[in-house]
């Protein structure tokens, strides 16, 4: 029989073998951000082995550019989370996006990746850099939707809001333009690298757009294609955040590019150097008013009562060190994706911290220390027209 002391020892071994395989430190982290998709939508017909996904018993099939576009701001989400919503009518997508279907088969998916926040993209990009859409570091508001009027950023003409929601529900509004911390300061101070590609007009979904310190960075890269070229390049910077123009945004009717654009960036990188020393993350933004069959995330973190937590979007993980087709059962929100960054990068919390980031876990479960060879995901080209485009919504 063992004794205490070799029981003991072997635990230890346990919990440093534990340790190992989930302290992979990677170079380059890109963040791929798409638009407006719940699982149930997007993956619901995948016929995923292990995953958490239903059909709506009334649900419709349709293609990717053919779903309508519901209600997902702040109140869309209120109504929707009451059970007064009509759950975007339970379309499901059934077909033109195999690529997606076949990352989460290969690589990593995401059964409880939750928004953080409850409401549509501007303040969703501003939780995917920050942490939190407040207007500042010491605010107790948070930007809780897209424009009132105007346009968002910096560079927003006079009179231009954006609405505000207080602790006990009050709604507000302020100008576009924010003094607030961000994963980007913990990186510059680190002396680590970053870009944010973004499609040039409007500034809705570039969330340094609306960072003071970053509104006129050349960092912040108006041409998502770009990407393509500094991974060729080999002048990939140490965090990427991929924020897609609209015709492959898989925003509702606004193309079919999305699968293969996604695709693209993760092709390039696994038939390149970086392959070994980078982990992708694609997630969408918001759940574009979409039904899923999972309530939104409950929020007993003491923070962000009033506006956080949201519904499941979809997480796809992908690198030499996820497990084919490994399923994950752990709870996720965007604040979890900054910490897997702190963490990797041993970068400490956003601010004043208790934010997004220092409430979620670090995604860590999606790794073990035995790399392997990448898998191809087969997608079509992006045509010209496509990679040429640099719109996207007014409102979203």
């Amino acid at each position: 029989m063992k004794t205490p002391m070799k029981q003991l020892m072997a635990i230890l071994v346990v919990l440093l073998l534990a340790l190992s395989l989930s302290a992979q430190t990677f170079d380059h982290v890109i963040i791929i951000v798409q638009e407006n998709r719940t699982p149930d939508n997007l993956f619901g017909a995948s016929g995923l082995p292990g995953a958490d996904l239903q059909i709506h018993p009334k649900g419709t099939a349709v293609a990717l550019n053919t779903t309508g576009d519901f209600d997902h701001s702040h109140v869309g989400f209120l109504a929707e989370a009451s059970g007064t919503y009509p759950h975007g009518s339970g379309v499901y997508v059934a077909s033109g996006v195999d690529p997606y279907w076949q990352l989460a088969a290969e690589y990593g998916f995401a059964n409880y990746m939750f928004q953080t926040n409850q409401g549509a993209s501007f303040p969703a990009r501003q939780m995917l850099i920050s942490g939190t859409s407040a207007p500042s570091d010491t605010s107790d508001l948070f930007v809780s939707d897209n424009s009132i009027t105007g346009t968002v950023g910096c560079k927003a003409k006079a009179g231009s809001l954006v609405p505000t929601i207080a602790p006990d529900g009050v709604m507000g509004a302020v100008f576009p333009c924010f003094e607030r911390s961000s994963l980007i300061d913990l990186l510059v101070n680190a002396g680590l690298t970053w870009r944010y590609y973004a499609a040039a007009f409007p500034p809705l979904w570039a969330a340094p757009n609306s960072l003071k310190s970053y509104y006129l960075s050349s960092n912040l890269v108006k041409n998502p294609p770009q990407v393509l070229t500094d991974i060729q390049n080999e002048t990939l910077a140490n965090v990427s955040w991929v924020s897609p123009a609209k015709s492959y945004s898989d925003h509702a009717r606004m193309g079919t590019g999305g699968p293969a654009w996604v695709a693209s960036i993760v092709n390039a990188i696994g038939n390149s150097s970086y392959w070994d020393n980078t982990v992708i993350f694609v997630t969408w933004d918001d759940w574009g008013g979409l039904w899923d069959h999972v309530p939104p995330l409950q929020n007993n973190t003491g923070w962000c009562e009033v506006y956080c937590y949201g519904f499941r979007v979809p997480l796809l993980v992908i690198s030499a060190y996820t497990p084919q087709g490994y399923v994950d059962n752990g709870v996720h929100d965007f604040g979890s994706i900054l910490h897997f960054v702190e963490n990797n990068f041993a970068l400490g919390f956003i601010g004043p911290g208790g934010w997004a980031d220092y409430h979620a876990d670090d995604l860590s479960t999606f790794f073990t220390s035995e790399p392997r060879a990448f898998v191809q995901i087969k997608a079509r080209k992006l045509t010209k027209a496509e990679l040429k485009d640099q719109g996207g919504p007014d409102t979203d």
